[in-house]
């Protein structure tokens, strides 16, 4: 009985303390969204949005959660005899709402940063790499398809390992790194990277603004995972 507890033990109690860690930031991210506080960005920091393409998805969805709470209450309260039932369910209805709201909030106050020493990437409150333009090779725009909806996947081509920070499965710049790197990540350091790519609503912009960089490449090529649209 103790040799089959302790691994379950060990793999739960991370993934608990994740799912805290998580839960916090969500609504730290509403109420600092709610309170309309600026970013705290230094000197010739430019701040770049990734929630375009997730934005119509994550509207319905919102929606959805609003109009379900007053349909679930009116079911519960007239079919469940229990009545704390109908407060339990309003409970978790409103949850989830706040929940996908606080989502949108995070994407919104934790945009990617173009700085003059490096490339400040990111995907709500769980992502935040910090990569030196003295690592940067080329920087590019390339639009990608991912086969997986997951914000962290890793790729190999060939030899080289390629991180993907994606959003809705979709990445436009690629950062190729002029040596292998690794990262802190949700679930620990990752292995050396020879490339990581991330997505950004205004591509073009983020390359303009790269400051300190090797003279950044366009290809304007889109490849697809199977079952995608180009």
């Amino acid at each position: 009985m103790t040799e089959t507890r302790t691994p379950t033990r060990a793999a739960v109690g991370p993934l608990l303390r994740r799912a805290v860690v998580t839960e916090a930031a969500m609504w730290r991210s509403l109420y600092l969204w709610a309170r309309r506080r600026p970013l705290p960005l230094g000197p010739g920091d430019e701040p770049f949005g990734y929630l375009g393409v997730v934005k119509p998805i994550l509207g319905i969805f919102i929606a959805l959660s609003a109009v379900e709470i007053p349909i679930f209450d009116l079911i519960v309260s007239h079919v469940v005899p229990w009545r704390p039932a109908r407060w339990i369910v309003l409970g978790l209805g409103i949850w989830g709402l706040l929940w996908m709201v606080g989502l949108w909030a995070s994407m919104t106050i934790h945009p990617h940063i173009v700085a003059d020493t490096g490339l400040r990437v990111r995907n709500s409150s769980g992502i935040d790499i910090w990569i030196p333009w003295s690592d940067v090779a080329a920087l590019r725009k390339r639009h990608r398809s991912l086969p997986s909806s997951r914000s962290i996947q890793v790729e190999k081509e060939g030899a080289r390992q390629i991180l993907h920070v994606s959003v809705g499965s979709q990445t436009s710049i690629d950062v190729l790194l002029r040596r292998p790197t690794t990262f802190d990540l949700p679930r620990g350091r990752s292995a050396p990277m020879d490339e990581l790519r991330l997505y950004a609503d205004d591509p073009d912009g983020l390359l303009r603004s790269a400051r300190g960089t090797p003279a950044p490449e366009t290809d304007r090529r889109a490849t697809a995972a199977p079952g995608h649209p180009l």
